[in-house]
């Protein structure tokens, strides 16, 4: 139980604000607007099977430390000035390591790396010493996160210091080592290991906090799409494309917000181990989310760009890839909150497995409808299925 004195930095559990999310907040995720634009730029830029193994690296350590400050800004209230100062230096080493995401399997791997785990660890130390004023027994899970990071750390800064394939290698080992941590319980030995009871999360904060993430993302796709629609010339194949990419952002903002997020916000709140269901579902399941939105916004440049381009299966790839890892995550991310994998999804999975072995014989721009087309049935048929049972609880 945290005690309450003057320098008690975390939220209030109960009160009005405790499941606020604070204007610093949605102002610290303006730097992830920038990560985001940049890791689709590098994979469209890149798009080779090792382009898309680095930008999927960089996607998955751009996640991992959003995500885990988001924990941290559920138990620690963003409006204690320390706070406010620990967010407001995570911004600037965030713009460092958005700006490093072009070059950081070249020259500037050492700054990529450097910022990552500054902001890793320094979070991590930070919040470490903000449990010891007030909550000593949550104390020692932040001890053996740090123990994990700096662990962690020293691969990635080793990477930084090698070249080519040899960095991958090195940054690979220090993701599978931080993703390996929550599963794990990050067991130190002598320090025990943290169990999913220690980890009492607001549901209604994360999933509000993952959902304003989801949104950032989709604004990637939309920005991609006005802003190479606008640099053509205009024709009635790129108001085609236009439209398509435009219908096709739209039906994952559907999918994602019409049932999944206030459900799951509600779910938790009512869980009896809250910090094992948000793991499940935020922690791990939006990831495949995050990354099908970045690919959409890729294959979205490549339909205005080579839209007539037949057998090319790298494209094929992006344009029914994008669709397909976006449900994959909402299927995740629905069946760990609802307790049941929505059918719809799976069929929506099966369509564009079908399109796969018939894509080497479609235009790209065709193959970009035919993805959204599965995207809007899926989405009509999971509002057919739900509409008229108890409706889902949402947030506003």
């Amino acid at each position: 139980m945290a005690k309450t004195n003057g320098k008690n930095w975390l939220r209030a559990k109960g009160s009005a604000s405790s499941n606020k999310v604070t204007f610093l907040e949605l102002f610290f995720d303006l730097v992830f607007v920038f990560s985001i634009s940049q890791l689709s730029h590098a994979l469209a830029a890149h798009y080779t099977p090792l382009g898309a193994a680095e930008a999927a690296l960089m996607t998955f350590a751009v996640w991992w430390v959003w995500i885990f400050t988001a924990w941290v800004t559920n138990w620690l209230d963003p409006d204690k000035m320390p706070v406010r100062g620990m967010l407001v230096a995570l911004m600037m080493l965030g713009l460092l390591l958005s700006a490093s995401i072009p070059e950081a399997f070249g020259d500037k791997g050492l700054l990529f790396a450097g910022a990552y785990v500054a902001m890793q660890v320094g979070r991590s130390l930070f919040t470490t010493y903000a449990m010891t004023r007030v909550d000593r027994a949550n104390t020692l899970n932040f001890v053996r996160i740090t123990a994990w990071l700096v662990v962690a750390g020293v691969f990635w800064i080793v990477g930084g210091l090698l070249e080519h394939e040899a960095r991958l290698i090195a940054w690979v080992i220090a993701l599978a080592i931080e993703y390996a941590g929550p599963a794990a319980g990050f067991a130190v030995p002598g320090l025990g290991r943290s169990t999913a009871r220690d980890w009492d999360v607001s549901g209604a904060h994360m999933a509000e906090r993952c959902a304003l993430f989801v949104i950032i993302c989709l604004g990637e796709a939309i920005l991609v799409s006005g802003r190479t629609f606008a640099e053509l010339p205009f024709s009635g194949l790129t108001s085609v494309v236009f439209v398509t990419a435009f219908i096709g952002t739209v039906a994952m903002w559907w999918l994602y917000f019409r049932f999944g997020h206030g459900r799951a916000a509600h779910r938790i709140e009512h869980e009896e181990t809250p910090g094992s269901l948000a793991r499940q579902a935020f922690t791990y399941g939006h990831i495949p989310i995050l990354a099908g939105i970045i690919v959409h916004a890729v294959a979205v440049e490549f339909m205005f760009s080579h839209p007539h381009e037949t057998g090319d299966l790298g494209i094929a790839a992006a344009v029914l890839g994008g669709s397909g890892l976006f449900l994959i995550g909402n299927l995740w991310f629905k069946g760990a909150t609802s307790g049941r994998m929505p059918l719809s999804h799976l069929a929506g999975l099966v369509f564009l497995i079908l399109l796969a072995f018939v894509a080497p014989f479609i235009e790209v721009y065709l193959m970009g409808i035919l993805a959204t087309l599965v995207l809007i049935v899926v989405a009509a048929w999971e509002y057919r299925s739900l509409t008229g049972t108890e409706a889902a609880p949402t947030l506003h």
